[in-house]
């Protein structure tokens, strides 16, 4: 089973750019989207064979997730059931039969940290989901976790301490996440792999001279571990500051 995951900076504007193509290429069974950027309806976006879900926020032209499936979900739940949570469509849960899949975009702390505090309180509810799903069956996150967890996941991590996406109390999230029976993927395959990022600013050339930071995931409860075959980033698909992330599991 192939997963694919892409913060798109807005879906209608992706769109634009050979989404379909992208999405044919990868020929993914699991397509994840963050910050479509929309409500449901504002495009028409149909693949044979595929369902599309959508979460969006409250506030048009913001945040926003959907899932692009081959396989038929059990079930599909929108938020984390918190409503102060809740309102800006970033998480989108589908259920199948052997594990659940969270697509997550998690908040950004913001200029100076301003919404680091909001930030906690998300990661403490977040967790908590998590926990409660993985106690059911076995769980697969993916999307934008909005942190790179370590210096090796940036390329200027003295420089960036204590910035947005790389505050001791973000790394240490992600640090208590990956201690409560979860794996990050790709840094499981790929230990010590350096200058392999997912996002690049927009200034400065960042993205050609591959200034960037690793903080898209696919992460997975330990036991599902041993069956992933395979965790990728594709640093050359273009039409989005994030590129694709992806894993092949064997299910």
């Amino acid at each position: 089973m192939k997963l694919i995951s892409w913060n798109v900076n807005g879906l209608r504007a992706i769109a634009g750019k050979g989404f379909d193509k992208i999405y044919r290429d990868f020929a993914a069974d699991i397509f994840c989207i963050q910050e479509t950027k929309m409500q449901e309806g504002q495009l028409e976006l149909a693949f044979e064979g595929c369902e599309i879900f959508y979460n969006c926020a409250e506030r048009k032209g913001y945040s926003g997730t959907s899932v692009i499936t081959a396989i038929r979900p059990l079930n599909v739940t929108r938020g984390i059931g918190v409503e102060e949570h809740d309102r800006e469509g970033r998480v989108l849960t589908l259920e199948f039969e052997e594990f659940f899949l969270v697509n997550v975009y998690v908040p950004n702390s913001q200029s100076e940290l301003a919404r680091l505090s909001y930030r906690m309180q998300w990661e403490d509810a977040f967790l908590d989901y998590i926990k409660g799903l993985d106690a059911r069956k076995p769980v697969i996150v993916c999307g934008d976790m909005n942190v790179a967890h370590n210096e090796i996941d940036l390329a200027n991590p003295k420089s960036n301490r204590q910035n947005p996406g790389f505050s001791d109390e973000e790394r240490a999230c992600m640090t208590r996440l990956l201690s409560s029976g979860f794996s990050d993927t790709y840094r499981k395959l790929h230990p010590d792999a350096t200058g392999v990022y997912s996002w690049w600013s927009y200034r400065g050339r960042a993205r050609e001279k591959n200034v960037g930071w690793r903080i898209d995931y696919f992460i997975v409860s330990d036991r599902l571990m041993p069956k992933v075959t395979s965790a990728e980033i594709h640093p050359d698909i273009l039409g989005s500051d994030h590129c694709p992330v992806a894993i092949e599991i064997e299910l």
